[in-house]
């Protein structure tokens, strides 16, 4: 008499055996969140004791670089591995052609090295784009309404040479140029800086929620139009894997999906597609969604936070560059 088939349907089979106990549910979860998987998103002010509120981002500061070191030494701490960079640039220097990102001595070059001499093991990732420097606000240069896309290349090259070599282990171009990440590991690997890492803002859409960040870097009152001539559509997503594949072959070591949670689908496409490792940006529109709804009394803050973050998990991003990796790792730890 041949054997009856598994049982697999009610009552023989009930799912909800698993989740009777807390420790069941530890034992077969499937994603897990720890420090580790956090990039700390920092906005930066030049200055001294500067820890200046950012409007709609409560409890995110913009950070002279004294401060920065100081949030550097609670990160690490915390056990977070790597810090992203971002500057806000006063008006005064921002011009049409953003010559302040290619200084050594600017706002970028100056904390990453005061970083670095006080937490030397800690990672840093430099932003490369032009848009906290234009007096236009986009990400590349501007000739008669259209953004130049090899010229800016040209630029973007100079300002990740610039940056590296005041201490950044990471470059980002987040920029949406096509060419960028090739033209930029070539000049890397010209310069002798064959370590330097490259993670690609490949999956970067024209989002609305960037919103609360362009006022956290001075650009959103001098953006001219809009980015979507050079972000992408968010309808799209077999573009997305184009422009993973592209920014794979031409060098890049990590990819990134911008925003996080509305396209954790793209997350989702670009790991099982490429198997590379995968990151995924908490953007701040994110950060000021659940905030506000927390101080509403709508969500529990630290809740939605941590469900929020496992979600980027289970999608499959490897790291995840938010604004709430410290109240996140003080939570977890």
């Amino acid at each position: 008499m041949s054997k009856p088939p598994f049982p697999t349907a009610y009552p023989a089979t009930r799912l909800r055996r698993p989740r009777m106990s807390d420790w069941s549910r530890r034992l077969v979860r499937e994603a897990r969140l720890c420090p580790d998987d956090f990039i700390h998103g920092m906005i930066l002010k030049d200055g001294k004791g500067i820890r200046e509120p950012v409007e709609h981002l409560p409890g995110v500061f913009r950070l002279s670089p004294d401060e920065a070191v100081l949030e550097a030494r609670k990160a690490h701490d915390l056990g977070i591995p790597a810090l992203a960079l971002f500057p806000f640039t006063e008006a005064d220097k921002r011009t049409a052609d953003a010559k302040e990102a290619l200084s050594s001595d600017n706002l970028m070059c100056r904390t990453a090295k005061a970083i670095k001499n006080a937490v030397p093991d800690i990672g840093l990732i430099c932003d490369v784009a032009l848009d906290p420097y234009t007096d236009h606000g986009h990400d590349g240069l501007l000739q008669g309404g259209e953004i130049l896309n090899d010229a800016t290349v040209e630029v973007l090259i100079e300002q990740a040479l610039v940056q590296v070599k005041a201490g950044f282990d990471v470059v980002a171009p987040s920029d949406m140029m096509d060419g960028r990440v090739g033209a930029i590991r070539t000049a890397l690997e010209n310069e002798g800086l064959t370590n330097t890492l490259i993670l690609s803002y490949a999956v970067k859409y024209a989002s609305t929620f960037y919103g609360p960040y362009r006022g956290a870097i001075g650009s959103s009152g001098v953006l001219q139009g809009d980015k979507k001539t050079y972000q992408m559509d968010p309808a799209n997503a077999a573009n997305g894997l184009h422009e993973v594949s592209q920014d794979l072959a031409e060098g890049a070591d990590w990819v990134m999906v911008k925003p996080g949670m509305p396209y954790l689908d793209m997350v989702t496409r670009v790991k099982d597609t490429f198997n590379v490792p995968t990151f995924a940006f908490q953007v701040s529109g994110e950060y000021a969604m659940i905030s506000a709804a927390a101080a509403n009394g709508a969500l529990d803050r630290e809740a939605a936070i941590l469900e929020s973050l496992i979600c980027f998990k289970r999608a499959g991003a490897d790291g995840i560059i938010t604004y709430f990796a410290m109240e996140a790792a003080m939570a977890l730890n």
